[in-house]
């Protein structure tokens, strides 16, 4: 196997000794195209199905505005590098709270808002290349909390 075939893989990076075996060699190269095509992802060394993010806005703004939210879920999902598959958003009577969710080739992300108390949930879950982490800023632009908490979430460890 080639060199640029190997940092094409990210391997690149590897100092090869001699206890290193071609058989070693092609069995790693295995293992990275076999995580490319399954969509795992490598976050901070750990091998996972991908970053789920559990986001709480506090005290924001315009959580009743369906066609802004559509777009705010579109910008995040554009943000991320993700694949948009179908979106879903069903308006509630008589407070004007949002539920749904943006279904996408990298996972979903969904939105529960109660305008009454300024407060939204949202699970943003992305594997693969995707970067759900840049969903953030775009939410806090778009929504202008005062507060904002994030807990991610490794899925798919040791699978």
């Amino acid at each position: 196997m080639s060199r640029d075939a190997l940092f094409q893989l990210g391997m690149g990076a590897v100092s090869l000794n001699a206890s290193q075996t071609e058989e070693h060699i092609k069995a790693r190269a295995q293992d990275a195209v076999r995580a490319q095509a399954d969509h795992f992802t490598e976050k901070d060394g750990i091998i996972c199905a991908g970053s789920h993010l559990i986001i709480d806005l506090y005290e924001a703004e315009r959580l009743d505005d369906l066609d802004y939210i559509a777009d705010t879920l579109k910008a995040c999902v554009d943000a991320a590098g993700a694949t948009l598959l179908h979106m879903h958003l069903h308006p509630f009577e008589p407070n004007g709270g949002v539920s749904g969710v943006a279904v996408l080739a990298e996972s979903h992300i969904s939105i529960h808002s109660w305008p009454e108390r300024r407060y939204a949930a949202l699970d943003v879950f992305m594997c693969g290349d995707a970067q759900p982490e840049r969903c953030i800023e775009v939410l806090r632009d778009a929504f202008k909390p005062a507060r904002i908490a994030v807990k991610e979430l490794l899925r798919g460890k040791g699978a």
